[in-house]
């Protein structure tokens, strides 16, 4: 069944990233399939319910600690099913969109900038910057 596109304002980059949560006593380890500033998608083929929050850990390459943050699932994609984001392309790999919770403005002034250094090694700075001037546009 197909799903409604996502509806992010942030640009987004292919980044996979190994993810830790508990889920009812149980640790589970998941990757990131791709990371924006204000959310992520984790791969997994065990999803928790929409509007679940939860606190997971993204292990981030090059840094002591892992980025602990509060998340909430905005939508589910099982095994099977198919959804089109905004910009045409389909995700069709089981996992959730999450989004981002921040407690105050450092922690999300933190994490946008922990973010922003992950598309820039994986893009490659002069990518990220196109990429990041034509999110721009699109929100004029």
């Amino acid at each position: 069944m197909p799903q409604p596109p996502e509806r992010r304002q942030e640009e987004r980059a292919p980044i996979e990233l190994r993810v830790e949560y508990q889920r009812l006593n149980r640790f589970f380890y998941d990757y990131t399939k791709n990371i924006s500033k204000g959310g992520t998608f984790i791969q997994t083929k065990k999803p928790l319910d929409v509007g679940t929050q939860f606190l997971f850990k993204l292990l981030v390459p090059n840094t002591d600690d892992p980025m602990v943050l509060l998340g909430e699932v905005r939508w589910v994609l099982h095994e099977g099913e198919t959804r089109q984001d905004e910009d045409g392309g389909e995700f069709s790999t089981p996992g959730m969109g999450i989004r981002f919770i921040y407690k105050d403005a450092d922690q999300q002034e933190q994490v946008e900038r922990e973010v922003e250094k992950l598309m820039v090694s994986s893009l490659g700075p002069r990518i990220y910057a196109r990429l990041h001037d034509m999110g721009d546009k699109h929100e004029e």
